[in-house]
């Protein structure tokens, strides 16, 4: 077995802010979007994926790709929101057995009055500190490390 590429002290250092600028900007967000609009971040990220299609409509596969949500975390959390009025299930004609997650009239006026607020935010909290030249680099730097992670096959399972 190889031995563990231990982090430097940098690197350590940087992952470790990485870390925690990542979870208080969650929180904070989610925070910030509840007491503007009453949508939750999770709901706000459905319905950003499905305000993203012309017909506001996706297979509950596309949704759990497109959000990296487990398939149980998908589930419940729609029937959350289909209690709430802001999404709904429609059977597929091309698939008896399959279903389309489609966004309601209500969920497209959540969304619409909760977006101004949460991207000035986001503006706020995040892009208001940088300049155009670290927001590049941010790009490039994200754009790196998903190309890594989309080409990386998982270990072996350790458990």
């Amino acid at each position: 077995m190889n031995s563990p590429r231990w982090l430097d002290p940098d690197e350590q250092r940087a992952w470790r802010a990485y870390l925690r600028m990542q979870g208080r900007l969650t929180a904070r967000l989610n925070r910030e979007l509840q007491a503007g609009s009453g949508l939750s971040l999770a709901d706000y990220e459905v319905l950003v994926h499905l305000t993203d299609r012309a017909d506001g409509r996706l297979r509950p596969f596309e949704l759990e790709r497109g959000l990296q949500w487990e398939q149980s975390r998908l589930s419940h959390h729609l029937t959350r929101m289909q209690r709430r009025g802001l999404v709904r299930r429609e059977e597929c004609a091309e698939d008896g057995r399959g279903a389309f997650v489609v966004i309601s009239e209500q969920g497209r006026r959540a969304i619409a009055a909760a977006a101004p607020g949460h991207v000035e935010t986001v503006r706020r909290l995040f892009f208001d500190g940088l300049t155009r030249d670290q927001v590049a680099a941010l790009e490039r730097l994200a754009a790196d490390v998903l190309a890594r992670l989309d080409d990386d096959t998982p270990g072996p399972d350790l458990s």
